[in-house]
């Protein structure tokens, strides 16, 4: 497989986070998932596709945090009609912390499927 494809994965997933944590309130898809739901399964996958692009752990974690920390305090500052929230902030830093873990088990996973 081409190391290019999980930087693309990423690099994807970061847009449409991006366009997703910052389209004007009026215009949210609301899709009956719930707000800190959606926070944790973003971040959640942009942790594991952070992982399978090989960016360090901790520099994922504290990049994809102060990402978060961004993402949030634009909300609260650019006339788009949202809202800072600082549960939505833990709602991601739940979301990294999760999908670093799913990501390390499954390295752990692979490297006893390839031993055996």
């Amino acid at each position: 497989m081409s190391a290019q494809l999980p930087r693309t994965v990423f690099a994807v997933l970061l847009g449409i986070s991006l366009a997703m944590l910052l389209t004007p309130g009026d215009a949210v898809p609301g899709g009956g998932v719930d707000d800190k739901l959606a926070h944790l399964l973003i971040f959640t996958a942009l942790a594991v596709s952070g992982r399978w692009a090989q960016v360090p752990p901790l520099t994922l974690g504290i990049g994809l945090a102060a990402y978060a920390g961004v993402t949030e305090l634009l909300q609260a500052v650019l006339p788009i009609d949202r809202n800072g929230d600082p549960r939505d902030l833990l709602a991601d830093a739940t979301g990294i912390l999760l999908g670093l873990f799913l990501s390390w088990i499954a390295v752990r996973v692979g490297r006893a499927r390839g031993s055996a």
